[in-house]
């Protein structure tokens, strides 16, 4: 496990204020649920239909019944492996069915170890489109290849992003652009396309995954970065020690998160498939 202890002000970014978990002991929906917020939970690297996979499932299942978030978002390695029918039961319908069973909808990004076609699955709700965007209340989601970023999905992008008017503005894809792993690190060929588009319009929050592990990055340029790759997949102690970038991160268990928008509130929550609380915390969008 790498991170450092969560700053309460972030030079360059609004406040930050951290709720650290009690060490080894379970806890439940840290989250404040104001009435009318928007509530959805964050998964990467799923797609293995292992042990881990199924009891991240259940886990989630359970922080739904309290939270009640509406939708999940994928960062991407969705399935691995064979790409059959009963593939996709067996990971993605099966380990997340009483989710499916309860009306959460799942917006899919294409990883690395997918298929494109995966985008003409129904379930995954990307329009047969490998980039795309949807909307919820009052935050635009931005849903990148980032497989293949090329001329046609850049333009795409910033033509929706220039249009947008919603309050917040939320990316999300498989490669980090900014990372302490080892096994992968930071893509910065990547960054160097996006992150200036990320400024110019506004982007308030990315997500990605790739890295097997969950990292919270220090804000760049008043953008806030967090990796979920560990849903399935966990790449034990890859996150280098005593890096720049890490506030907060997590390499010893799997993880997904938690996320409700309640305004111009960002709150956010990290939970083990053990169910500890490993971060939580929240921010004010910054009026850019």
């Amino acid at each position: 496990m790498a991170g450092k202890a969560p700053r309460f002000s972030v030079p360059g970014a609004l406040a930050l204020t951290v709720a650290l978990s009690l060490v080894g002991a379970a806890q439940g929906v840290k989250l404040p649920l104001a009435k009318d917020s928007t509530r959805f939970a964050v998964i990467g690297d799923t797609g293995t239909g292992d042990k881990a996979q199924y009891e991240i499932g259940r886990k989630l299942d359970e922080y739904r019944q309290q939270a009640q978030f509406t939708f999940a978002i994928m960062v991407g390695d969705n399935i691995y492996g064979t790409e059959r029918p009963q593939d996709f039961q067996k990971k993605f319908e099966i380990p997340y069915k009483p989710l499916l069973d309860a009306g959460v909808q799942f917006y899919a990004a294409l990883g690395n170890h997918d298929d494109p076609n995966q985008r003409f699955y129904k379930p995954f709700n990307m329009n047969s489109e490998r980039f795309y965007t949807f909307t919820k209340r009052n935050i635009d989601f931005f849903v990148l290849d980032s497989n293949y970023m090329d001329r046609k999905q850049l333009e795409w992008f910033e033509r929706a992003i220039k249009e947008s008017k919603s309050d917040w503005k939320m990316a999300y894809f498989h490669h980090p652009l900014y990372s302490s792993g080892a096994a992968h690190g930071s893509e910065t060929d990547l960054r160097t396309v996006l992150e200036p588009l990320f400024v110019k319009y506004g982007v308030n929050v990315v997500f990605a995954g790739h890295e097997h592990f969950y990292e919270r990055v220090e804000p760049q340029n008043d953008v806030y970065y967090f990796t979920c790759g560990g849903s399935a997949k966990l790449r034990k102690g890859d996150i280098r020690k005593g890096s720049a970038l890490t506030e907060k991160g997590n390499d010893v268990d799997n993880t997904f998160m938690v996320v409700e928008v309640a305004n111009d509130v960002f709150n956010f929550q990290t939970v083990s498939r053990g169910g500890v609380t490993i971060d939580s915390g929240a921010f004010q969008r910054s009026h850019r």
